[in-house]
């Protein structure tokens, strides 16, 4: 029987080019350094070295016509990251996407999960 954590998750990630994608990871990554401030605590609270975290930054960067992502140079407090006009709207079309998509992914996820199969405990 499955738990309501199992339930289906929609993920969407946006191909723009072959090392051009934009998914949730992406996004989730955006968000925190938005709240953070910070590259580096970022990537630490999603797991993920500083160096990882910088080269999706520097992917996201590229990608737009403008940086998404402005970094600061470190000084008597260090420092710091903030998220630029561009990627507010990119985050924000992002997530309207997903809303949308959701909503209309919903009634049809509802269909598909009456014809799953009961998975035995354990497997």
């Amino acid at each position: 029987m499955r738990d309501e954590d199992s339930s289906p998750r929609f993920r969407i990630r946006l191909v723009f080019g072959p090392d051009e994608m934009m998914g949730p990871g992406k996004a989730e990554l955006l968000e925190r350094i938005q709240r953070t401030g910070s590259i580096a605590a970022a990537g630490r609270e999603m797991g993920m070295s500083y160096k990882r975290a910088w080269q999706l930054v520097e992917t996201l960067n590229a990608m737009f016509r403008s940086p998404l992502v402005e970094r600061s140079r470190g000084g008597a407090k260090g420092g710091g990251a903030q998220i630029t006009e561009t990627g507010l709207a990119v985050l924000e079309e992002y997530r309207a996407i997903e809303l949308k998509a959701r909503a209309a992914g919903d009634p049809h996820i509802e269909k598909l999960k009456t014809l799953l199969s009961d998975i035995p405990d354990g497997i």
